[in-house]
This record gives structure tokens, sequence and C-alpha cells, in this order.
């Protein structure tokens, strides 16, 4: 019988086992009623379906009837015969909350043993969040206690405040009763902290748990409490007094430095011992973290509360933090929240030292969403200190302490070693022996005398690497802005800038003379100093030159071997037509075009545009890539989707390109523009990338795609593959023109139209200046061949970095000396093709 199951389960052999039995006794016609419904619920589960559920119904019926009758004794009682008589276990389920919650919140007068009974039932309901949700309406009976009936239950709301902080369950349901637990204990014992509020095998929390047992206080208490309630990305203004007064009534701004510094270093925790997904993680599989997921309102807590009060001394270990639970390949399962609130930490703190930290995190964390974060932390930053986003960035950009060229040097056991920028893309470590030999090979001395300082400065080169490859995009990014600078603020920021500067000095600025506001703009060539009295500074671009101008400047770095960090001089300008005049709000220019897929998302990332991605999934049938120009108050969205006919796995081989539309900020909103209003350096550079992930991964440009054999897309290959020139392969054809009479195989070479010319001894061949691909004279058959996967030997000099232009030219000289072809597949072709 059931009454007689719930007296030998109420029987614990403890101080509740009279209230338990009592409370059976006073409601037995509920267990009866109770084991009636069950009986009837078997029956309705076998043959006799419609009697038994119309004989279900009366008996719940008569079991509301009965309770609702209920005085507040009976009541009572009631509620904990139903909590003693649900399971939520293996063997059966059996829930009765709309049959506790009315009664717990009607009835009065509950005894702390009543409330006893409750909580220590609660916790052993076997599923986590119907524990969760019953412990929810037992504190709606403590609640109701006095001072002194809490003091008496204050061992089981410890206890359920340690299941509940062990439990998987849903994070507003956990934070509403943890903070109802909370202040019910506090309201007993000011001074003490519930167990778990501290993790207690979490590395990180040692200082926090070594204080809280030597020398616990209410202030102390009050303190952590109040770290543990922070659970936004952003604490408030009320919430930050509180805190830094908290912190000071307890004397713990040195142990929220020690914790910050553990969570920034000290051992992670493993999911084989402990973590989120214990329970059902099978193998050998593991994983490491920091902070569990139970404990990460502590943690944000404490994050805030060292940036608050822990000065210059906490930016380091914000930066580390930051970069330890959002970077890549750092050991530890990525924890975003965490991280967050240490990225937002850093940009509200007023130490300088945290925006160079904020920028070496921008070059090294890649996921989205901290991304995001890291791009509006500046803006967050600069408002602190009155200045613009874009004047935040370039002051702090950091310097790695080398000099003004660049470099630094260090004497290591009478080796000095070196570690400098050389130019827009490398930077050297070179070891100069005692005898003044160089090598970039690390000597015995150093590596086996000093192998700690050697690390240092190996450290130190990969961090320059990775601010002047950051830098890259952000001065190419310029082009689009139209920014101007007063001149002193130029030379300190950008010129004399050890990183900036080895960009800045290959590049053309425009200055503009003290009084002359309304004049002229003055060009001056790379590593050219200013003329006369400059009071403003602006990057020069093409699209502002005459053709004379641009002309002239293209025709001297060639001549003076001048090498662009970008293209410049050389880069492609993009109008808007007649075509896009008519069509309004969209472009399709580089509409319909075939693509490969994986390619074109890789060069999304590595240009900086965020895209969708395409796919078999919800969302994944038609891509938008995103990027912002003119420092980030104008966005250009690219639209693709899956090749038509792609019938690929989960990801398609291929897409087809489609319209290009521009978006202007409108407070915290885009708006869509008509392409007419968009700034014409915006509209050109946008362009610009838009034409390049084109070009570089159209199917025109895969030289042996017409040797696999398919059909598909062919109509398109063989039209785009010698079609008529894009704007960035029309600059390559003003390069070459300058670039030919220098080679030596110039007498070999002639440009025509869209094509190369290339006369070797037993043909003559024409290169596409677009595609790179090749036709053989008399009757255009085509020649494949296909570049090897390393990079050419960069002999010939080019003002600038294109891919595509030195794979043309190192194809042309193959092809000017075609007799002295090994590769059996080129000659084979050649033979063919010369018959």
């Amino acid at each position: 019988m059931l009454y007689d199951a719930l007296v030998a389960e109420s029987r614990r052999n403890d101080s509740l086992d009279d209230v338990r039995s009592a409370a059976l006794d006073r409601v037995r016609w509920l267990v009866d009623l109770l084991e009636r419904q069950r009986s009837e619920f078997r029956r309705f589960m076998g043959h006799a379906f419609r009697r038994s559920r119309a004989a279900g119904a009366a008996t719940q019926a008569e079991i509301d009837g009965r309770l609702a009758a209920c005085a507040d004794e009976e009541g009572r009682a009631a509620v904990l015969c139903l909590m003693m008589a649900a399971r939520f276990d293996d063997t059966s389920y059996w829930q009765y909350d709309t049959e506790i919650e009315p009664l717990i919140s009607r009835v009065r007068g509950w005894t702390p043993d009543e409330v006893a009974v409750m909580l220590l039932r609660a916790t052993e309901y076997a599923k986590g969040y119907r524990f969760a949700h019953a412990l929810g309406l037992v504190l709606n009976a403590a609640d109701q206690l006095d001072a002194d009936g809490r003091r008496a239950v204050t061992p089981w709301l410890r206890h359920a405040h340690t299941q509940l902080m062990d439990i998987t369950v849903e994070a507003r349901l956990r934070a509403s009763l943890v903070q109802r637990l909370r202040a019910l204990l506090a309201s007993v014992d000011e001074a003490h902290i519930p167990e778990g509020l501290i993790p207690a095998d979490a590395p990180w929390a040692a200082p926090l748990r070594e204080r809280a047992r030597t020398s616990p206080t209410p202030e102390l208490a009050g303190f952590v409490r109040h770290l543990v309630s922070l659970s936004g990305p952003r604490p408030t203004q009320r919430w930050r007094g509180t805190c830094l007064e908290l912190a000071d009534a307890a004397s713990a701004r040195d142990l929220v430095a020690d914790v910050l510094r553990s969570l920034a270093g000290d051992e992670v925790l493993c999911s084989a011992g402990s973590g989120a997904h214990t329970g059902w993680i099978h193998g050998d599989h593991h994983y490491h973290y920091v902070v569990h997921q139970n404990d990460g309102d502590l943690a944000r807590g404490v994050v805030w509360a060292a940036a608050l009060t822990g000065g210059p001394a906490a930016v380091r270990h914000l930066g580390a933090l930051a970069l330890r639970t959002g970077g890549q390949g750092t050991g530890v399962i990525e924890d975003l929240k965490l991280a967050g609130a240490a990225i937002n930490a850093l940009a509200e703190t007023d130490d300088p030292a945290s925006l160079e930290t904020l920028w070496r995190l921008r070059s090294r964390i890649k996921h989205r969403a901290l991304r995001k974060q890291l791009d509006t932390a500046p803006v967050t930053a600069a408002s602190k200190q009155g200045i613009t986003a874009g004047q935040l960035i370039e002051r702090s950009v950091p310097d790695h302490g080398l000099a003004p060229d660049g470099s630094l040097e260090r004497e290591l056991g009478g080796h000095r070693v070196r570690v400098a920028i050389e130019d827009a893309t490398s930077v050297r470590l070179t070891f100069t022996r005692p005898d003044g030999g160089t090598t970039r090979t690390a000597p015995a001395a150093v590596k086996d005398g000093f192998p700690d300082e050697l690390q240092e400065l190996k450290a130190l080169a990969k961090e320059v690497r990775g601010t002047l490859s950051a830098e890259w995009a952000r001065v190419e990014a310029l082009m689009s802005a139209g920014r101007e600078w007063p001149y002193d603020e130029w030379c300190r920021y950008y010129r004399d800038h050890p990183v900036t500067g080895v960009l800045v000095r290959g590049l053309i600025w425009e200055f503009r003379d003290v009084g002359d506001a309304d004049g002229e703009w003055r060009a001056v060539p790379p590593m050219a100093e200013a003329p006369g009295e400059p009071e403003r500074v602006r990057l020069w671009h093409p699209i502002r030159a005459s053709t004379d101008d641009i002309r002239a400047w293209r025709e001297r770095l060639v001549a003076e071997r001048l090498r662009q960090p970008f293209k410049q001089a050389f880069r492609e300008i993009y109008l808007l037509t007649p075509a896009e005049e008519e069509t309004g709000v969209y472009s399709n220019r580089f509409a319909a075009h075939i693509v490969h897929y994986g390619q074109l998302y890789a060069l999304f990332k590595e240009r900086g545009w965020q895209a969708n991605y395409l796919g078999r999934h919800e969302g994944g049938y038609h891509g938008t890539a995103r990027a912002e120009f003119g420092d980030g108050e104008w966005r250009a969205c690219f639209h693709h989707e899956p090749a038509a006919d792609d019938d690929g796995g989960y990801a398609p081989e291929h897409a087809a390109t489609d319209q290009v539309r521009f978006e202007r900020r409108d407070g915290r909103r885009w708006r869509e523009v008509p392409l007419a209003d968009v700034p014409p350096l915006v509209f050109s550079e946008a362009m610009r990338d838009v034409d390049l992930f084109v070009g570089v991964t159209s199917i025109a440009a895969d030289p042996d795609w017409t040797d696999r054999g398919e059909d598909r897309h062919a109509v398109y290959w063989r039209t785009a593959t010698f079609g008529a020139l894009t704007a960035s392969a029309e600059v390559r054809r003003e390069a070459l023109e300058r670039i030919l009479p220098r080679l030596k195989i110039a007498g070999r070479c002639s440009l025509d139209g869209r094509f190369l010319v290339v006369r070797g001894d037993l043909t003559t061949y024409r290169i596409h200046l677009g595609s790179a691909n090749i036709l053989m004279e008399p009757d255009d058959a085509y020649l494949c061949v296909v570049p090897s996967r390393g990079k050419g030997t960069g002999k010939v000099f080019l003002p600038f970095e294109d891919d595509r232009l030195s794979l043309i030219l190192s194809k042309a000289f193959l092809l000017a000396a075609d007799t002295k072809i090994t590769d059996e597949t080129i000659v084979r072709q050649i033979k063919r093709g010369a018959r």
C-alpha cells in the first residue's frame, strides 16, 4: 500500500521522523486518494481506457476539492504528504506541483520543522530541474518564518544552497533561487558565506577560500555576496559604487587582485574530475577550463572588482584572462562570458596601458562575438578620454620597446641578437657572432646559455608580427575613411612610430601648409620629408587625383623601385556606372559569377568581412557578407548563394554571386541607402574588395577546371576566363606596361588588349591578364599550367603585392623559354597545339 511505503520512507532516524509521520497520519485520506489515482492510471494505460479516464478525472476533482477546503494545519500536512509522494526517478514519475503551489501560498503557520522536511525532500528529487522548481515553492514557506525560525532551518538552507550550486539548471532560475537562499542565510548570520558560494576545488578561488576560513567577517561575506550578484555583462553604476564601498570595508582590494591573478595564470580544472558536462562525457574525452559555469557570476564579479580597485596592476591580468578564455590554442575551453567581462572591464579602466592591451587582443582573438566587443571597446574607452575611437586606436598601437627604426638589440654571451621589422610583412630575428658574422639560426652558445632570454625574444618577434599585420590592415582601411590629422599628431602616431612608421613611410601622403585652410594639398613621395610648414595631413588616394598625376606616380614608383606596403598608386578605382545609377540601391557589377565557396568564405575572414555560412541548414540558403568602411559609418553588403546545380554535402562546393548594397549607420541600426549617396571613397574601396573576392575565387581562375570532365558551369568558365578585364586586371595591365621593358624577356613580350603575348620558340602564347589562363596560337588551344604551391622567386621588382601578377610573369618566363620546359604534361599540350 502507498501509505505503508510512505511511512517506511519517512523514517530516516533523524529529528524530523515524527514530523513526517504526523503529516501522513493527519491526511491519511489524501494518501488513499493518491493510491486510487495511481491504480486508475494503470488501468487507463490498459484496455479499460474510457472508463478509467473518467474515473481518474473524478478522483482528481475530489483531490482538488478536499485540498481547497483544508485549513492551515491540514493544508501544511497535505503539502508534506504530496512532496513525499512525488517521484522523479527512473521507476516512476508523479508530480503534484499544481496541488502544492496554491497550498503553500495560502496556508499559514509554517513551523521550522515542516520547512526543514520540505527543504530536505526537495534536494532528494532525482531531476535537477525538478529540485530547483520545488525549492522555489519551499522558499515561499521559508519566507514566512521569523528570525528564530530561519535560524532553526539554517542547516537545511545551507544544504539546499550546496545542492543548487552543484546541479545543472537554467541560469535565470538558478540566479533567482540563489539570491533568495543567500538573503535568507544572511538574515541569520551576516558573517556566514554559504558552502558552494566559493568553489571548493577551483585553484583561482584559493585566496577567497583562505580569507573566508581564517578571517570570516560580516564585511567579507557581504562583499562576496555582492560579487556574485553580478549576472550581466556590465555592472550598473550602483553596483560599482557599492563594490568599492564593500571592498574597502572588507579590506579586500589585495584579495581581488590575488584572485584575478589566479584566474589569469594559475592551474586550470579538468572536466574528467569536475565540469559542466561530466555526467555525459564518455570514454577518455575531456577538456580543461578555468571557471565552472556555476561559478561564473563570482568570477565575473571578481573581474570587475579588480578592474575598479586594482589600477595599473590589474590591466595585465585582465588582458591575460581575456586571451586565456577567448583566444585560440590556449589549452582551455572558451568562456565567452568571462573573456567578455575582461574585455569590457579593460575598456572602462582609465589606465593608458589598457589601450595597448586591447590592441594586442584585437590581433589575437578571432571569435566573432568577442571581436564585436573588441570593436566597440575603443568607443567606450575613447568616450572616457574625450577623443574618437579612431584616435584611441592609433594612440594605443604598442611599440614593443623597439627603437624608432623598428629594431631592438640584446647582448647574449658575446652575441648580438636583433629583432627588426625589415619590411611591411617581415620581422626577423638575427644573430651576430663575436667575429661579425650573422645568421638567422640561434648559435649554440645562445641556445644553451640563455634559453629564457632567447624564448623571450622569439615571443617578442611574434608579437611584433601580430601588431605589424594588424596595422597593415588598419592603415589600408584608412583609404576609405578620408581622415585628416594635425601634422604633429600624425608624426607622433604614424611617421615616427616604430611599427606603424614602417608602413607609413612607404605610402604617398598629402600635406597642407599652416594658414592655407582653402589651399591645395601637396602629395609627397614615399620616404620624403614634407615641404614647407605642414599643418594637416591626409592619405593620398588615386580617386582624388587626375589621370596625369596617377600616371606620374606609377611611373615614379617603378623607376625608383619603391615597393609600397599595399596598392596605393596602382590602386583600382571604381566609379558609379550608368547601370548602377539606374538600379538605384544595388549593383550587379559582380553578380552571376561562379566561385569556389570554401575559398570565398576564407577570403571573407581574411579581409575582415563577416558572413553567415552557406549550407543545408536553416538560414544557409542565402549568404550576406558585410564589412564596414569610412571609419565605421558605412557598410557594404555582398549577397551570394549556393550555385543552382550544386549538389554537394552539408556546405556547397560552389556559390553564385549576387548584388552589392550599401547601408549607413543610423544610431545603433543600419539604414539602406542609394548608391548615389555613398561617398566615392567608400564605394570604390568596397567594390575593390568584392572584385578581389570574385577575381580570386572564380572558377574562371582555376587553370585545371576543364580537365575535370565536368559540364557544370562550362559556359560561364569559357565566357569569364578570357573575358573583359575588371578594374584590378586593368591596373595589372598598366603595371606590366612599365615592368615589361625592364625584363630580360622584354623582346619576346607584348601587350595586346586583354592578353600578355609571349613568343616562344615552339609557338606563341596569350596569357589573360585577369585569369592568368593561357591560349596558344594559331587556333587558341587552351594550355593548362598549374602553378606550384610555393611562392615565386621574387626576382622581378613589383611595386605592390599581387599574386596574380606574379603568376602571369612566372608563366611568361616559363613560356619564353618553352624549349627548356621539362614538365611532360605541359610539353605534350604545347606539341599538340603547335601542330
